[in-house]
């Protein structure tokens, strides 16, 4: 029961593919196959689901959002964050690109779901960000 809890955790915490999972799961021993953690993810995900939303607490009321230069693979992406007052990550994007689009889409994804928004956005000012005169 642990290995099934485990990859629908995987599955349902992280932004992972089906495949991304089985492969996580193979790099630590277990054989499973996508179709088989997608049954899982099926019959436990929505039970897992909502007691993360449960738990999860609600964020502070000022964000920081803020975007560093990360080398992977010996090219530079571009890593957004939003952190709360209070240390909490709210949300990690990783990039290719720098460009109000990739802020635009990073704000749309903090904000989706939410049933309240931001007091105070702080930004780094930066051109790039689709919110910098917002903080």
């Amino acid at each position: 029961m642990e290995i099934i809890s485990h990859c629908v955790w995987l599955y349902h915490r992280f932004p992972l593919s089906l495949r991304e999972v089985q492969e996580m799961m193979a790099e630590g021993g277990v054989i499973v196959s996508y179709d088989t953690i997608h049954q899982w993810s099926r019959k436990f995900g929505q039970t897992y689901a909502n007691g993360l939303r449960r738990r999860r607490a609600r964020p502070g009321d000022k964000w920081h959002l803020d975007e560093v230069f990360i080398k992977i693979a010996g090219k530079t992406h571009y890593l957004w964050r939003a952190v709360d007052q209070h240390g909490t990550v709210l949300d990690i994007l990783v990039t290719s690109r720098r460009d109000a689009k990739a802020a635009t889409r990073f704000f749309r994804t903090l904000l989706k779901g939410l049933e309240y928004v931001p007091r105070v956005l702080v930004t780094d000012k930066l051109a790039s960000s689709a919110w910098h005169g917002a903080g």
